[in-house]
């Protein structure tokens, strides 16, 4: 029955009165985009475009956001660093490329392998921003091989306190939330904006994709080549997904080469990605030593599914950086096939403290792996070894469902005499291996869903002292 006119004629009136109303039935409005190629950026993988690009950026960000478009071609840059409302979009057929010189990316505060401090700047910066999209069919090229054997120092690099150390930490801090970059000419400190003291070492090459403290963020569609360091990496940030990316180094030569790093960060998902590299292919952290416990954030809540890890020292690994703790993880529904691949991979130091709990591996299909478990909670003890925390790492609560394959050894379950690895449960574990699994301080470990064929002897060996029970 239609509406008397009176009553449309009201109706009406009230709609046009808040427009808002109609809102949830319109389309938003495409989003401005800004050409690179038409904004000065030239594509020809020679002219350096970083001035022409950041312009384009800073444009946009003026004129209310948009996306920043990279059309067909190689463009080539330094560190670009986005603003609010600034998008990325990689066309198909497009090359967004890193140059090799470590004076295009000037050192940003940010935290580098667990610790807050002054590092090199990625080759694209998202810092402190919602709403983020990074997305596109092309490519983003670290140019890692080239930067082998390089890298340099700037200052003393943090290479321990230094007599007579000019530099002075500006007022307020610099801090992670903000796109804080070095003082022009300074000499880098040697202990952070907090005063706990930094690791020796000069900077290395840029990291290849950073998201810092940044929520609502999509990473999607992307192809990335030969990160210089690790290479998509999402710290202190929270509602991220990355999804469909192809992440990395076909060389199997660029040390520190992660293709994913999720730092300190919430409510992440990863889905449809290909990762291949020199390193982790995926590694979770949340902080390292003093400087991890100070800042004490944890990484929770992270989805990882329909994801193929290939080459790799790790698959999905924990840590090693742990000192705030990880927790409610669920990788499931994945291939794992490279050679030299611990695929299910839980790395720590007396150092680190930190809880690492409530992980669930399930669904997982090995293929050829260099061994399907590694839990080590005294990895890489090199010099100079940090003292124990004043709690040591935990590991508890997690289950392995469902995982079947082939690989040279079941692995290595040890946790620490005074801090065992507590509650490992096999569920449904199916495995052809030449080795056996051998276990070293764990305890309440249930191997009862664990089939080895292949071994000689026993499936699982027990060296050391193992607990009863948790203390």
């Amino acid at each position: 029955m239609p509406l008397p006119k009176l009553w449309l004629a009201l109706l009406l009136a009230v709609v046009s009165a808040f427009p808002f109303a109609r809102a949830a039935d319109s389309t938003p409005p495409a989003a401005k985009r800004y050409v690179i190629s038409e904004l000065g950026a030239v594509g020809d993988g020679i002219a350096v475009n970083t001035q022409a690009i950041q312009a384009a950026i800073d444009r946009c960000a003026a004129d209310g956001g948009g996306v920043i478009v990279v059309p067909k071609g190689t463009f080539l840059s330094g560190a670009l660093y986005f603003k609010q409302g600034v998008n990325l979009l990689v066309e198909k057929d497009a090359v967004l490329k890193s140059t090799t010189v470590m004076a295009d990316f000037p050192p940003i505060y940010t935290n580098w392998e667990g610790i807050e401090r002054y590092w090199t700047s990625a080759f694209l910066n998202f810092v402190g921003l919602t709403k983020v999209d990074i997305s596109g069919e092309g490519l983003i090229d670290g140019s890692g091989t080239a930067f082998l054997g390089g890298g340099g120092g700037r200052g003393n690099g943090g290479r321990g306190a230094v007599a007579g150390d000019p530099f002075v930490y500006s007022t307020p801090p610099p801090s992670t939330a903000t796109l804080s970059l070095v003082p022009a000419g300074t000499v880098l400190p040697s202990v952070n904006a907090a005063g706990v003291r930094l690791p020796g070492g000069g900077l290395a090459p840029p990291r290849l994709l950073v998201v810092q403290s940044c929520s609502q963020v999509r990473v999607s569609g992307l192809h990335f080549l030969n990160q210089a360091r690790w290479g998509v990496v999402f710290i202190y940030s929270t509602d991220v997904l990355a999804e469909n990316l192809d992440v990395r180094n076909p060389q199997h030569n660029i040390p520190s080469s992660d293709c994913m790093d999720i730092c300190s960060s919430r409510h992440v998902h990863v889905t449809g990605c290909y990762f291949e590299c020199n390193d982790d292919c995926l590694s979770i952290k949340a902080g390292k030593d003093e400087d991890g416990l100070r800042v004490n954030r944890p990484t929770e809540d992270v989805l990882i599914e329909h994801t193929h890890f290939a080459f790799g020292h790790g698959g999905a690994a924990m840590g090693s950086e742990t000192s705030g703790g990880i927790r409610r993880v669920t990788i499931r529904d994945c291939l794992m096939d490279g050679g030299n691949l611990a695929p299910i991979r839980f790395k720590s130091q007396p150092s680190r403290g930190g809880v690492v709990e409530d992980i669930t591996y399930e669904n997982i299909v090995l293929h050829d792996t260099r061994q399907a478990f590694e839990f080590n909670m005294a990895w890489r003890m090199v010099a100079p070894i940090a003292p124990p925390a004043k709690v040591l790492p935990v590991v508890r609560n997690v289950k392995l469902i469902n995982i079947t394959g082939t690989c040279a050894s079941v692995g290595a379950i040890a946790g620490l005499a005074d801090s065992p690895i507590q509650g490992v449960t096999f569920v449904n574990v199916k495995l052809t291996a030449q080795r056996p699994l051998t276990l070293e301080y764990v305890s309440g470990l249930d191997t009862s869903g664990l089939t080895v064929d292949g071994v000689t002897g026993p499936a699982v060996v027990q060296r050391g002292t193992t607990p009863a029970a948790a203390p």
